[in-house]
């Protein structure tokens, strides 16, 4: 009897932990989590001390993942309404509105203390900056009144590389911020890719989505339209000297690609397609800040 008390107790713990852990939206977060590391090791030329390295990862991971739990209090409802989001933890009621705030401010108290206390107040700063813009400003008021929600959001995304860099130098420098525009610009069509082929459940769940609220040729221009502004951001490392010819040829042959996706969604658009494209941007920001590491490394050897 008390063995299968036992066992019954650990797994509700279990499926508790897994749904706080899911409530963070770990893969978002660790695309945060790696452009920041990223920005970090961008921002000196030898090897990031690993006691920064250590904490700053923690900070902004745990940060993260509160502004991502307080996205999901917030719009709970509206997720409940739309089949990408239904199965989260807060719809299916496997954890309370209650709990899940106790366990943001936990999560993110931590994570700004520990980028106070062993990072620098700067980064500490810009790390609450950024989880009032997303958490706050964005879920609250942006996204549902403004079809453009996704452009003037994009700003909190966009903040890590400038998290990182300013976690190793306690500065917030001219190179990070090109770090910055480059996610900023690459957000809209990333999101609108996605925002297509999910209208109807857009439509459904009430927010002013651009699909929905100007309708797709307008949406398929307007991502044509980043693309070409993302792809011009995406050679000031070059410019400026941040990155050498092994960035430039990947960059050409990303964006090509990206390009591709771009113009065949404006021209002969499917869902199919638009899926298509929006995991392909997920890989071509992954690779892209990865390629700016190998060769600021190559330019910089430890």
């Amino acid at each position: 009897m008390t063995t299968s008390v036992i066992t019954t107790n650990f797994h509700r713990l279990s499926i508790s932990c897994r749904s706080f852990f899911l409530m963070c939206k770990p893969r978002v977060s660790a695309l945060i989590v790696f452009t920041a590391m990223i920005g970090m090791f961008l921002a000196t030329p030898g090897m990031v001390p690993l006691n920064i390295l250590l904490a700053a990862t923690v900070g902004i991971a745990l940060s993260s993942g509160a502004a991502a739990a307080v996205n999901c209090l917030i719009e709970q409802k509206i997720d409940a309404r739309m089949a990408r989001t239904r199965a989260r933890p807060l719809p299916t009621g496997q954890v309370s509105s209650f709990q899940t705030a106790v366990f943001a401010t936990i999560i993110g108290s931590i994570g700004l203390i520990i980028l106070y206390q062993y990072v620098n107040p700067l980064t500490m700063w810009l790390t609450f900056g950024t989880f009032l813009g997303y958490a706050v400003i964005y879920t609250i008021f942006l996204k549902p009144a403004n079809p453009l929600n996704i452009v003037i959001g994009g700003a909190s995304g966009a903040m890590p590389p400038i998290l990182g860099w300013a976690a190793v130098n306690n500065v917030v420098s001219p190179e990070s911020i090109i770090l910055f525009l480059i996610i900023f610009a690459w957000t809209p069509p990333h999101f609108w890719a996605l925002a297509l082929y999910r209208r109807d459940e857009y439509a459904k769940s009430g927010l002013p989505m651009l699909p929905v609220t100007h309708g797709e040729e307008f949406t398929r221009l307007h991502i044509l339209l980043y693309t070409i502004v993302m792809i011009t951001i995406t050679f000031m490392p070059n410019a400026v000297g941040m990155s050498g010819w092994i960035y430039l040829i990947s960059v050409i042959l990303l964006n090509a690609r990206f390009l591709w996706y771009a113009i065949e969604i404006y021209r002969n658009y499917s869902d199919e397609l638009s899926k298509r494209a929006f995991r392909y941007s997920i890989l071509y920001l992954t690779c892209l800040f990865a390629v700016l590491l190998i060769d600021h490394y190559f330019l910089f050897p430890l």
